[in-house]
């Protein structure tokens, strides 16, 4: 079963949702681009949900936005079992800024079990991860994501040109 809403924002689905199938024998994940895409592996320009997913915001096994969430999760605020972002939350989080976790990397602040940072598991961060300090944080997320941001931007990039590139089907699909 595939969904792909008949509305449309600079040629991208509003909504497309794929669901793997079996053909030949073989199983075929599900693709879904659109604004908002869910699916096997889902580009979504705002918003992707699937085992792998990438876009605005993604929750995945692996995802890459704005904000990830995800086993495996790589971005600006990045959730997840093994995080990667300028900021970084989870068991192995690996962050440009700062870090939270288990085994906790960061350039400038970092707490966990085990930090490697500037200021790790001092007074420094014991402050910057206080609900206080929530809007600063929320702030400096913000100020450092505008790389990441890009992500959609390139999305559409890429999505416009293709389907400029390929040919219609014949049989009109």
């Amino acid at each position: 079963m595939d969904y792909v809403s008949k509305r449309t924002c600079l040629g991208i689905p509003l909504v497309h949702i794929a669901r793997g199938r079996m053909e030949d024998g073989r199983y075929r994940r599900g693709v879904a681009k659109g604004w908002i895409a869910v699916g096997d592996i889902a580009f979504g320009v705002l918003f992707s949900l699937g085992g792998v997913a990438v876009g605005g915001i993604a929750f995945g096994g692996i995802g890459a936005g704005v904000l990830a969430l995800g086993g495996v999760a790589l971005g600006g605020l990045a959730i997840g079992g093994e995080a990667t972002g300028i900021g970084a939350i989870g068991g192995l989080a690996v962050g440009l800024y700062f870090a939270a976790g288990g085994l906790a990397v960061a350039w400038h602040v970092a707490r966990g079990g085990l930090a490697v940072a500037a200021h790790a598991n001092d007074a420094v961060a014991e402050h910057f991860f206080s609900a206080d300090n929530l809007s600063a944080l929320l702030a400096t997320c913000a100020h450092y994501a505008w790389p990441f941001l890009l992500v959609p931007v390139l999305l559409v990039f890429q999505a416009l040109v293709r389907r400029r590139i390929e040919p219609e089907a014949p049989d009109g699909r």
